[in-house]
């Protein structure tokens, strides 16, 4: 019977370790996912992770990216998946990736014609209003870009804040609003990144294969989306396409209002991730191509556009 004891006791011991470790990573977690900045927008408490280079100095006027997470995501991951802080260091910009609501279920931006939709965009306005009064903050150098829904949710800036956002950038973006919605036809320079095996949002048009997302209407086809963002620039309708690597192909549209781009990087065999990015779970979002760097590539599109001031 002493014995009990000391028996219960390993028990607990061994039951307990994993319980520790389970705290701790919890613990971890939190520190590496945790927001070091909110702002208060349409009577909602909204978070964002803002990272600002060694290098910045108050006296130089700095671009300002801002960078949107996917469904179900938060800023510090996206922070994690796109690693523009590597790029912001090296080039010395301003990097900040808000954080959707999660009002009703997973956190996701509103790229749909609800109400919530202008409360999303009033949000990153208030934001970037925020950043400039904190930071020397050049108006003519701030872009958008995302992944998936953060992709969708840049689609929306480029139409409701076209006088603010200088070129955009997209990622698996998940389009879910008609081109019949965006009633502003200013040109706005566009870089996609879309993989030919993405499940969730396909390339070739139709729905995901997520249940959430054949809720909703059918996503369409990515060359198809590209060439309608070309006519809106008024480009060239013959693009020009070349090899980059041996999955990737890169398609550019030409001579384009106010000397606009509009660029798409196929990845032959590429998931629903980001090229060149953090890791993702190959069984849920598929292969990550590691023969192109789409934040790199992208900031290199984005540093030849300034927006003209009126």
């Amino acid at each position: 019977m002493k014995s009990r004891p000391r028996i219960l006791g390993a028990v607990l011991a061994c039951i307990g370790l994993p319980v520790v470790l389970t705290v701790t990573e919890a613990m971890s977690f939190h520190l590496r996912n945790r927001s070091n900045g909110t702002i208060v927008s349409s009577g909602q408490k909204r978070e964002y992770v803002l990272h600002v280079p060694r290098s910045y100095d108050n006296s130089t006027p700095t671009a300002l990216v801002i960078s949107l997470h996917g469904a179900a995501l938060w800023g510090a991951a996206q922070q994690e998946i796109s690693q523009w802080n590597e790029v912001a260091e090296r080039e010395g910009l301003i990097v900040v990736y808000p954080s959707a609501l999660g009002e009703h279920g997973p956190r996701a931006w509103h790229v749909d014609e609800g109400s919530g939709l202008m409360k999303d965009v009033t949000f990153i306005a208030e934001l970037i209003d925020t950043l400039q009064a904190a930071y020397n903050i050049d108006p003519a150098r701030i872009y958008a870009n995302g992944l998936s829904n953060g992709g969708g949710m840049a689609f929306v800036l480029s139409c409701a804040l076209s006088n603010r956002i200088a070129a955009i950038g997209m990622v698996a973006a998940a389009q879910t609003l008609p081109w019949e919605w965006c009633s502003d036809d200013r040109a706005v320079p566009m870089i996609s990144f879309h993989g030919t095996a993405d499940l969730q949002v396909p390339y070739n048009g139709g729905q995901g294969s997520l249940v959430i997302l054949r809720l909703g209407p059918a996503f369409p086809a990515v060359p198809t989306w590209t060439a309608n963002w070309a006519e809106r620039n008024q480009c060239e309708s013959n693009p020009v396409e070349t090899a980059v690597a041996i999955d990737v192909a890169r398609i550019e549209y030409r001579d384009c209002d106010g000397s606009t781009g509009v660029v798409l990087y196929t990845i032959h065999g590429g998931g629903h991730t980001w090229p060149g990015g953090g890791p993702l779970p190959q069984w849920f979002t598929g292969a990550t191509s590691r023969s192109i760097d789409a934040t790199g590539l992208m900031w290199a599109f984005f540093r030849k556009y300034a927006l003209v001031q009126d």
